[in-house]
């Protein structure tokens, strides 16, 4: 996803305490008045950490209309004036959230962007931020008695906790969202995906991809084990193989893939049930044809580990044909053993 901001416009900024340890809100009276250095300054810690090109949209499991951030930026870009009162209700849906004992109090920011152009389509969009973390800053200043040092707390323009930035495209589906979510580790970290925002991913090429991709390394690590006779090695090249597949091709498409890559009729079989169980049980839709996407590949394949762990010992990375790997047993020393074939060492 390629987007821009041009300017930042009304900026609303309250304090959201931590709901279980009833530390409350502070809430503003008034839209912030900054200058124009300072616009800068949170134009760039609001947009600059934004890299990935997974979209999403806001969602509900009954209805959208009953999303409270969905209705709220609406009635926003119904009428922008309306931004700091739909801050007020937007901190406080956030304050019902934050009832984790390990969520962290913070600045809740409710931007309004009148002019963003996301891939080339101008449009408005809304900025929900949160920043939860300060780190500490030295301040040196000069005077005529010498130098002065003092430490102060604060906010790192460099590092942003959580963002969303709602693009006024496609209102009917849930608007489009990009995420950033640098503090998500741990079960408090859903409240702000899962709890405040109720997102799900886009249905796109990216989304795709990405499903896909999931499904075959799940396949190939979890289920292919459970009813054949694999090796580590024969797993390796499967997944070697189904991520050359997406490195190769424009576009997927199940039947060729599974003719390529798995191969074996029973195994085509055996992934077309794991398919179907993948989608019910994760409640998406795993298509059949569809675009790759080269940025959604590059992501995935962090995880397409083709490493055989023996013991604390070795480490074997397998990138190509497992033909020239061949695994034994030695009864004298009781235990496994594996051959590697070669023409030249580099």
């Amino acid at each position: 996803m390629s987007y821009h901001i041009e300017s930042v416009g009304a900026i609303s900024l309250h304090h959201i305490g931590n709901k279980s340890a009833e530390e409350g809100c502070i809430i503003s009276e008034k839209c912030l008045n900054i200058d124009e250095e300072t616009a800068q300054t949170l134009k760039n810690y609001f947009i600059n950490h934004f890299k990935g090109d997974e979209r999403y949209c806001l969602a509900h499991q009954s209805d959208l209309s009953y999303n409270e951030v969905y209705g709220f930026v609406s009635a926003i870009f119904d009428d922008p004036s309306s931004l700091h009162d739909m801050s007020i209700n937007l901190a406080r849906h956030l304050y019902e959230q934050s009832t984790h004992p390990k969520i962290k109090a913070g600045e809740f920011y409710t931007v309004y962007f009148s002019e963003a152009i996301i891939d080339g389509e101008v449009t408005d969009a809304v900025g929900l931020f949160k920043s939860e973390n300060k780190d500490t800053f030295l301040r040196v200043t000069a005077s005529t008695e010498g130098m002065s040092v003092k430490s102060l707390q604060g906010v790192n323009i460099n590092k942003l906790d959580k963002g969303c930035l709602i693009f006024n495209l496609e209102r009917e589906n849930g608007y489009v969202l990009a995420i950033v979510d640098n503090t998500n580790k741990g079960s408090e970290a859903l409240y702000w995906v899962d709890d405040f925002l109720k997102v799900r991913p886009l249905k796109d090429d990216y989304h795709d991809t990405q499903n896909i991709l999931s499904l075959c390394r799940d396949f190939v690590t979890d289920r292919l084990p459970e009813q054949f006779e694999v090796t580590k090695a024969d797993q390796a090249e499967m997944l070697n193989r189904s991520l050359a597949y997406f490195k190769q091709n424009d576009n997927f498409d199940l039947g060729t893939f599974s003719e390529q890559v798995i191969a074996q009729p029973e195994v085509v079989e055996s992934f077309m049930q794991y398919k179907d169980e993948y989608a019910k049980e994760r409640d998406i839709e795993v298509n059949e044809s569809f675009t790759i996407s080269d940025n959604a590949v590059k992501r995935e394949s962090r995880s397409f580990k083709s490493v055989i762990k023996l013991d604390r010992n070795f480490h074997i990375y397998i990138h190509g044909d497992n033909k020239y790997l061949k695994r034994g047993f030695d009864p004298e020393t009781g235990m496994n053993y594996y051959q590697l074939f070669f023409k030249e060492e580099e």
